[in-house]
């Protein structure tokens, strides 16, 4: 197992790492930032103004991007263990 091989699989894990956290990272953000304006705009500090929304929302982006999170995991994990015969051969 080369360097330059054991980078490539550290490489492409961060990737797929990346891919499958964005949505809902990404909705969870979105949804903070227009909730924070709502309440700097409306003076409202209620902390399960904040909460509620976010939880919902990010369930939701689970929903709808969970058969694809799940085949980019799935895809990676083939392509892992594709590579392991050429791990024992070296």
């Amino acid at each position: 197992m080369t360097q330059e091989f054991v980078m490539t699989i550290a490489r492409r894990t961060m990737e797929v790492t990346f891919l499958v956290a964005a949505p809902a990272l990404g909705v969870a953000m979105i949804a903070g930032i227009l909730i924070s304006l709502f309440q700097a705009m409306t003076q409202l500090q209620e902390m399960t103004l904040t909460f509620v929304p976010k939880i919902a929302l990010t369930g939701l982006a689970l929903i709808i991007f969970g058969p694809w999170m799940l085949q980019m995991l799935l895809d990676f994990m083939v392509e892992m263990l594709s590579t392991y015969p050429q791990l024992m051969l070296q």
